[in-house]
């Protein structure tokens, strides 16, 4: 198997739903879809999606020019052979952590389809099915905060994860406390500022809630930052935004600065790097979530693929934005939330197909 082109395309996202948190509001992002095409009947599909500039480093205009330079590295190579695919890569270009996770995750597609396998089933086997995510509650209210965390309770959500930050943190304290009391036994909290206090905050509120069972996810800017705070916090804390790779998450689990992380597929590097972090995290005892940022079927089939093989007692869930999406791609077995759970897509590969067409015309085009 050979890949002989690379087609990029561009698609708005429209929201069904609104979406904030402390640094910005999610309105209808671009994703960026790499199709890989080869000298068989297979082809494999990979995704991409920020929310835009803020948080996130890389945007759709920046990824899409990483892919001009990484398409024509491609050609010719044999995209079952993913570390040979990572060293072309690597030699191209230094960064570009988004594009080479879409063109990764387009790789193992392929690879599922021409061995006959489901991707979960490639790494290892599905240790859930389905698989358990979390839910978002947005930054509001404290009385419509915990509504909202009432209702998913009520609809089988065991994990939930209340947004604040980018408000005086007064209001943040008053919302923890309000969605705290819905909380069930058997229920996880998650409380995730998206890096928007400071470290003085940070300690403030975590103190003010010291009674209060939850966990409290990247709440400062730096490592640097969460890593000061981290002694004086009453709760474990979890790494989103700053794990960005590897070498990143194991200095933070050695040094005992993270008790567990969100990690986003399409920051680290795809499903190959987050097969290693998996590993890593299993061996440690240090639990994890495999996410993304946004995006479609392609990415939601790729997070819940990994997020199935995760050990299921420290799986922090296997997070999709499907709620806040007005299409799938695929209508039948694009991932879908039911009852707080995510079916893994039963065919090969990613297990989803995306009628002919249906991106348009691509952006760009490499043979």
């Amino acid at each position: 198997m050979k890949i002989t082109e690379v087609r990029v395309y561009s698609k708005q996202l429209p929201m069904a739903s609104g979406y904030n948190m402390s640094s910005a509001t999610v309105g209808d992002p671009e994703t960026t879809i790499v199709q890989i095409v080869t000298n068989t009947a297979h082809i494999g599909w990979g995704e991409i999606c920020p929310t835009g500039p803020l948080p996130q480093s890389e945007h759709a205009g920046s990824i899409q020019a990483d892919l001009a330079l990484l398409g024509p590295a491609l050609i010719g190579l044999d995209p079952r052979r993913l570390g040979l695919v990572h060293d072309a890569m690597t030699s191209t270009m230094d960064g570009g952590h988004g594009a080479k996770s879409a063109v990764d995750i387009a790789c193992w597609d392929l690879a599922g389809k021409a061995y006959g396998e489901r991707v979960c089933d490639l790494l290892g086997g599905a240790r859930m099915d389905p698989v358990s995510t979390y839910y978002v509650v947005p930054i509001g209210t404290p009385a419509d905060s915990a509504t909202l965390a009432q209702n998913l309770q009520d609809a089988g959500h065991t994990k939930l994860q209340l947004k604040v930050g980018g408000r005086h943190i007064d209001q943040d304290i008053a919302a923890i406390r309000a969605v705290t009391e819905t909380i069930r036994p058997g229920v996880d909290l998650f409380v995730d500022c998206n890096r928007g206090w400071t470290v003085s905050e940070a300690i403030q509120v975590s103190q003010a809630c010291r009674h209060r069972k939850l966990a409290i996810e990247q709440p400062c800017a730096t490592y640097a930052e969460c890593a000061i705070a981290r002694p004086h916090l009453r709760h474990p804390l979890l790494l989103d935004e700053c794990a960005d790779g590897l070498s990143t998450i194991a200095t933070a689990i050695g040094t005992g600065v993270a008790d567990g992380f969100g990690i986003k597929l399409t920051r680290v590097g795809g499903i190959s790097a987050m097969r290693a972090i998996r590993d890593l995290c299993e061996a440690t005892n240090t639990p994890t979530s495999c996410d993304d940022s946004w995006g479609g079927d392609i990415i939601a089939a790729a997070c819940v693929h990994v997020g199935a093989t995760l050990d299921p007692n420290l799986s922090r869930g296997a997070w999709i934005s499907d709620p806040y999406q007005v299409a799938h791609y695929d209508e039948e077995h694009g991932p879908r939330i039911v009852n707080g759970t995510i079916a893994v897509p039963p065919g090969h590969g990613l297990g989803i197909t995306i009628p002919s067409g249906y991106f348009g015309l691509p952006i760009a085009n490499y043979s």
